[in-house]
């Protein structure tokens, strides 16, 4: 079936907030690589964040082919997205890997799930920036490498994982009730079921917490 026709501000909507979250993932891994054991994990942190700026580069362009200034989309996305990783801050190596386990799975999830509402070239490319699985598993590797180092980091992994959903999920909730356009993405028409939405984001997450050797 193809995608729905959406108004142009729904589309730049979206673009705007990927744009932005790109950027700030990228500066956050340079920091976070600080936090590194050794220069095997820095260097895998560092190649992360090469990643998300290429990714921002792409959307930044994206939105330039449409006529709109990539400052602007990105400028409502700002305060909401800046308040989660202010609030979310790791504090050491552990904290910093559990955090783009869970964070950058949870946007992937929500944008795998409203790209089918996109057409293209929009949808192929919001698809191409979702991120590698290969950092999903090293931040996973990780994680179960610090617990099987001492059992005890679980409980506190587990309840950091918690409070990053709970961050996300509040931040989300913000953006949408601010963003009308956004929403539209989710809930075209009776296409898509917004709490079966949630439902499945939550599911997903469960899952990923008992790969990592996590407690929801």
């Amino acid at each position: 079936m193809p995608a729905p026709d959406l108004p142009h501000h729904a589309v730049v909507d979206l673009l705007g907030l990927m744009a932005f979250g790109e950027l700030l993932a990228f500066e956050r891994m340079v920091a976070d690589a600080r936090l590194a054991p050794d220069l095997r994990r820095r260097a895998t942190l560092g190649e992360m964040a090469a990643a998300e700026i290429g990714n921002y580069r792409r959307l930044a362009d994206r939105l330039g082919a449409l006529g709109v200034l990539p400052d602007d989309a990105m400028a409502p996305y700002v305060e909401p997205l800046q308040a989660y990783h202010d609030s979310t801050e790791p504090k050491d190596w552990a904290e910093a890997v559990t955090k783009a386990y869970v964070g950058d799975a949870i946007t992937d999830d929500f944008l795998r799930e409203i790209a089918g509402a996109l057409a293209e070239p929009d949808r192929r490319l919001v698809l191409d920036v979702l991120h590698d699985s290969t950092y999903a598993e090293f931040a996973a590797a990780e994680i179960r490498g610090a617990i099987a180092a001492d059992p005890r980091v679980a409980g506190r992994l587990s309840m950091w994982a918690r409070r990053l959903m709970g961050e996300a999920l509040s931040q989300a909730g913000r953006v949408a009730a601010d963003r009308s356009a956004l929403t539209a993405l989710i809930a075209q028409g009776e296409r898509v079921d917004v709490q079966g939405l949630f439902r499945r984001l939550t599911a997903a997450h469960t899952a990923r917490m008992t790969a990592a050797g996590l407690n929801n």
